[in-house]
């Protein structure tokens, strides 16, 4: 077989496998958003839900996904990013980093429902923080650190090597060459990763069921104080999240109403996680240009 031909085939066969997967996702998410975009409203956005009768909303579930998220963030990005950037700049080869390295990989391959029972006898029984947000915020942040560990160091390696030895020629230490130079650099990977570790957070249903639990209490969105029952922010209450109610609508859901609250739910949860998408890539940029554009002038 000519070599001209062989590279046509080869492009066929790789175009034939990109544009089925772009149609498949198109129409998976077409779907999604045809059942369930017509049920959005903004009582349906705010409201509680019913357990008998029509009109339930999901107005709790959508704010304990999004203070879920900021919680694991927070408690995922320093470590996980921390951890990554050992690995890369600071870890010397042998057979610690390399068994590091193999645990990382092993925590990566653990189903959710595994890091969720870990989280319910570890965190909820023996911790003693029951099913609560922070519990459901620690579980997620075991499930994701190996995620981001993994994306943090493969960044801060692509990263020519040119950079650094220019840094070392300037003779800057070695954490500013990290700040002013590989992370500018690694910033694009590391946001990508960052939107990775936030999807897997507001699907995550599994794990959430033995952590943050299947009810939310009464809430009053008036009253901020963390150390209140009632309060939003407080993160030793129970949290039943958007993912883990459509679970529960899908499977006990008795209100007349349920099929359309689930559809209407799992299309909220999908612009969610595209919303986030968008503004974490446009903070991205933001900043990389910020530390690119300093770095010019110094």
């Amino acid at each position: 077989m000519k070599a001209k031909t062989t590279d046509k085939i080869a492009t066929f066969v790789i175009c034939f496998f990109a544009l089925f997967i772009v149609a498949l996702l198109v129409g998976l998410l077409g779907f999604i958003l045809a059942r369930g975009v017509s049920h959005i409203s903004f009582d349906f956005l705010t409201s509680a839900p019913q357990t008998l009768r029509a009109g339930g909303g999901i107005g709790p579930q959508l704010f304990n996904s999004v203070f879920l998220l900021i919680l694991t963030l927070i408690i995922t990005i320093p470590i996980g990013w921390g951890a990554g950037i050992y690995m890369a700049q600071y870890a010397k080869p042998g057979k610690i980093t390399d068994f590091i390295r193999l645990v990382v990989e092993v925590l990566s391959s653990f189903p959710s429902i595994v890091i969720g029972l870990f989280g319910l006898l570890l965190i909820v029984n023996t911790f003693n923080f029951g099913f609560s947000l922070l519990s459901g915020a620690l579980a997620l942040a075991v499930f994701n650190l190996p995620l981001m560990v993994r994306t943090t160091e493969q960044a801060f390696r692509a990263v020519p090597k040119e950079q650094k030895e220019a840094g070392l020629a300037l003779g800057l230490s070695k954490w500013k060459i990290i700040t002013s130079i590989l992370l500018p650099a690694a910033l694009p990977s590391l946001i990508t990763g960052t939107i990775l570790a936030a999807g897997r957070i507001f699907g995550e249903a599994a794990a959430l069921l033995f952590t943050a639990g299947m009810s939310t209490p009464p809430l009053d969105f008036t009253d901020w104080n963390p150390l209140h029952a009632r309060s939003p922010i407080n993160p030793m209450r129970p949290a039943e999240t958007l993912a883990v109610h459509i679970w529960k609508v899908n499977s006990e859901g008795i209100a007349p109403d349920s099929k359309d609250i689930a559809a209407g739910a799992s299309a909220v949860l999908v612009l969610l996680v595209l919303a986030f998408n968008l503004i974490a890539r446009w903070f991205g940029r933001v900043v990389y240009r910020r530390l690119t554009a300093a770095k010019r002038m110094d």
